[in-house]
């Protein structure tokens, strides 16, 4: 039998897990970032980029975040699963949530980042376009993908 995540919503004294939860997944799948790279995007997350965006996670049953996505608008800005809990469905619930309930149609991702860019063909998103730059001028390219 399945097992049904819960969507929950963490609380700014929470950002600082959920900062762990990134790091440790962006360390499994953004191969291409340095350890510098890793810690000028995580001071980002956590002192901006976490209170741009809707977050939403979900728990394990000790209360610790699993995996968290941020929404604004209909765009999916960002969902990391960490690395013991991937391939279990709960990348999958995350976005399912925002698709339905958020009507989420847009999301951009690393190019180099073959596992995310897998997941969200197989989730039905097609890239639309690509930029050789990211958000923040570094050459790390980015494929915009509309569903």
């Amino acid at each position: 039998m399945a097992v049904l995540y819960q969507i929950d919503v963490p609380g700014e004294p929470e950002f600082p897990e959920m900062g762990e939860v990134w790091e440790a997944s962006v360390k499994a799948t953004h191969h291409f970032l340095s350890e510098q790279d890793i810690a000028f995007f995580k001071s980002l997350l956590l002192n901006e980029y976490f209170k741009l965006v809707e977050l939403f996670c979900i728990r394990d049953k000790e209360g610790l975040i699993m995996g968290f996505m941020g929404i604004e608008s209909d765009k999916l800005e960002m969902l990391f699963v960490h690395p013991q809990h991937m391939g279990k469905g709960i990348g999958k619930r995350l976005l399912e949530y925002a698709l339905q309930v958020f009507k989420v149609n847009k999301v951009d991702v690393n190019e180099d980042n073959q596992q995310g860019l897998g997941f969200y063909e197989k989730m039905g998103f097609k890239i639309t376009g690509r930029s050789e730059l990211d958000g923040m001028g570094k050459p790390f390219p980015i494929l915009h993908m509309t569903i």
